[in-house]
């Protein structure tokens, strides 16, 4: 029995409760790293660092997990200095789960950007600042200029899996093509068809990957006493959802990739500029495919209002810079009056722009109700002057409080489906 219980807990990704209400559950992955209580929130950290954030600043929120960017960290510092370094937790010292991307979006946002220039700007922004050079994109590879250096940097599933272990992040994303919004329907089919192609090879690479480091690193003798979560070569792979705007294709890549020998499921393609609705709509297309014993990430989103209608459809993860990028912007997220059956954008409601000068001369605390460091020891006049003077310490103190507010909004999601709520 003991035995079994310690097997169960070693599984990647447990069921704890299903809502009876809806598809919301509560969860746990298990990584070399640590535990994530799902549903949760993913804050960027884009190239290696939530930015204005220490390590020990990240600890003291709470947070489970993070999110880095294979693409930025390839071009600086680069993959044969991390690996060096061993691994992207031991350089950066976040000493909790990452997860990476594959490098996808940021291709082909590029791909948007040599099109129409004007309409590229915000999809790039959506998980890093520098928009590199594409030189080529083919059927089998991606060829960028690296606007630090100038050199050739290449692209392919192989690659892409390769930069991805040397990471070392514990859960890795498959190379998918995120298309263009709008796109036509001809061409969003042949960028899914493309993404199927490219999941099968990065599932052969990674396994061919994994093999050889398990007959190199474990002796045949000790297999059955290695803890499996201890190795790099338990990092999970997750296949990617695409299919554009498009009912039926959105559900033929959800069929084909959840077909697939994976250890979870991401949801691409959403949030590059349509409009909620149809981002919704999205996903719930897919909801009836996603797996019940696999967890399943969207990729992008993370505004409050969406992130209560989401996780009804079973969704367990989700990642977005909007609350830190609108911290270092003096936007302070509020939610004192959470209500799960609330319609609207509630978040729009609950945030307040600190660089207003009806701040100025307030002394109270940014929230009353938060007991984060920044609201036990700092004013909205405090935070106010900082802001208006640049001060370095105003991105810290909002980006610690926004980030504060998500993990006990995330807290009191999971409460609620433990209480059949939500």
């Amino acid at each position: 029995m003991k035995f079994g219980f310690i097997l169960d807990m070693l599984k990647f990704f447990k069921v704890i409760k299903r809502s009876s209400k809806s598809k919301a559950r509560l969860g746990l992955i298990n990584t070399a790293h640590g535990q994530i209580k799902t549903p949760a929130f993913v804050p960027v950290a884009t190239k290696g660092t939530i930015k204005s954030l220490t390590p020990s600043q990240v600890n003291e929120i709470g947070l489970q997990t993070a999110f880095v960017n294979t693409y930025h960290l390839v071009t600086h510092p680069g993959i044969t200095l991390i690996e060096k370094a061993g691994g992207i937790h031991k350089f950066s010292r976040l000493n909790l789960p990452l997860m990476s991307d594959s490098g996808g979006f940021q291709v082909f946002s590029l791909a948007k950007s040599k099109r129409n220039p004007q309409g590229s700007t915000k999809r790039a922004d959506v998980r890093g600042e520098e928009k590199p050079l594409l030189v080529k994109i083919s059927e089998n590879s991606v060829l960028f200029r690296s606007v630090y250096d100038g050199r050739l940097i290449e692209f392919t599933p192989e690659k892409s899996i390769e930069y991805q272990k040397k990471i070392g992040a514990d859960i890795i994303m498959a190379f998918d093509e995120c298309t263009d919004y709008p796109a036509t329907y001809e061409y969003a089919k042949k960028a899914m068809e493309r993404t199927h192609k490219w999941l099968k090879r990065c599932i052969i690479k990674k396994q061919t990957i994994d093999d050889r480091r398990s007959k190199i690193d474990i002796p045949q003798n000790l297999t059955s006493t290695i803890n499996p979560l201890s190795s790099k070569n338990q990092q999970a792979l997750y296949g990617v959802i695409q299919g554009g705007t498009y009912r039926d294709l959105r559900r033929k890549s959800a069929e084909f990739v959840t077909s697939q020998a994976l250890d979870g499921i991401a949801i691409g393609g959403v949030s590059v500029g349509e409009s909620k609705k149809e981002m919704r709509e999205q996903v719930r297309w897919v909801s009836d495919f996603l797996p019940v014993d696999k967890p399943v990430h969207l990729l992008g989103v993370g505004q409050i209002d969406d992130i209560i209608d989401l996780v009804k459809y079973g969704l367990d993860t989700f990642d977005c810079v909007e609350p830190t990028r609108l911290a270092r912007m003096g936007t302070i997220y509020k939610i004192s009056n959470f209500n799960p059956q609330a319609r609207g954008p509630i978040s729009k409601t609950e945030e307040l722009d600190i660089t207003k000068s009806i701040f100025k001369e307030k002394l109270e605390p940014l929230d009353i109700n938060c007991r984060c460091y920044t609201c036990r020891n700092f004013s909205k006049a405090y935070l106010h002057h900082l802001f208006k003077q640049k001060e370095i310490l105003a991105y810290s103190l909002a980006t610690f409080h926004n980030l504060y507010v998500m993990e006990r909004f995330f807290a009191e999601i999971r409460a609620l489906i433990e209480e059949n709520k939500l």
